[in-house]
């Protein structure tokens, strides 16, 4: 099916477009886009160079994707913002491109990305994402999937959330946040487990159960480490208590206590 291409918009020559996209008045498309099929760009929106999006995503009026990174570290490099299927993004999110350090700023499928929400340069986002009005990811955030991030979240730079979190409005984080838990108050805060998002996912009693008692023990041991050590030496190790010890492990800036 062909394009339909408002008049008042404009699309460089250099622009590639799939299918079947409809973009509305005073889009403006960039060289050096690539965008596959069906997706709806309602008024106003910018797609900056260097975007790469799938299909089937909703673009809401104000939106820029792709923007230059705003990190005085970049010098014009050419990189990336690549963005999968069946996004919402919603009134005036900005997700910028990458830098140096990774190439690209990556955001996967199925998300729901609220108004006035910023992905900084170098960020990468998983699969069914929601994440809420005028949160703020500086750069080189990782969010697994299925996370539900709430309105006005600050996230440093480097942190990394984990699959299946709650996390609070209106919290700070400067520390990686573990899957499968609620993060809230202030300071932010370890607040037990999402147990009403792994029930809508359809986890079972039995692993909601064996989560619970992995936390109490990382949690009640006031060393993390020795936390993790009781995990391994008393409970079977079924892969979502892998993810969380891996995710523990790894965690260069601590976990929220």
């Amino acid at each position: 099916m062909a394009n339909q291409i408002s008049p008042l918009a404009y699309v460089h020559p250099n622009a590639k477009l799939g299918d079947g996209n409809i973009i509305g008045p005073f889009c403006y498309i960039d060289a050096d886009v690539v965008i596959g099929d069906n997706n709806i760009m309602q008024n106003a929106v910018t797609l900056h160079q260097g975007l790469r999006m799938g299909s089937n995503n909703e673009i809401m009026p104000g939106a820029s994707l792709s923007t230059k990174p705003q990190d005085l570290k970049f010098h014009g490099e050419i990189t990336t913002c690549e963005i999968g299927d069946n996004n919402s993004i919603r009134e005036n999110v900005t997700i910028s491109r990458g830098t140096f350090s990774k190439g690209k700023t990556v955001v996967g499928s199925n998300n729901l990305l609220m108004e006035s929400m910023h992905i900084a340069h170098d960020c990468v986002i998983g699969n069914n994402c929601i994440i809420g009005n005028s949160t703020k990811f500086a750069g080189e955030v990782t969010v697994d999937d299925c996370a539900i991030i709430s309105a006005s979240v600050l996230v440093h730079q480097f942190v990394h959330i984990g699959g299946y979190v709650m996390i609070q409005g209106g919290c700070r984080t400067s520390q990686d946040i573990p899957p499968y838990i609620i993060a809230g108050k202030e300071p932010i805060r370890f607040a037990g487990l999402n147990l009403i998002g792994l029930r809508r996912r359809g986890f079972s009693n039995e692993t909601i159960l064996a989560l619970r008692e992995a936390y109490n023990a990382i949690y009640s041991k006031g060393v993390i480490k020795e936390g993790l050590e009781a995990v391994r030496n008393t409970m079977e190790i079924t892969p979502e208590i892998q993810y969380v010890l891996d995710f523990i492990e790894k965690a260069e800036r601590g976990i929220i206590r």
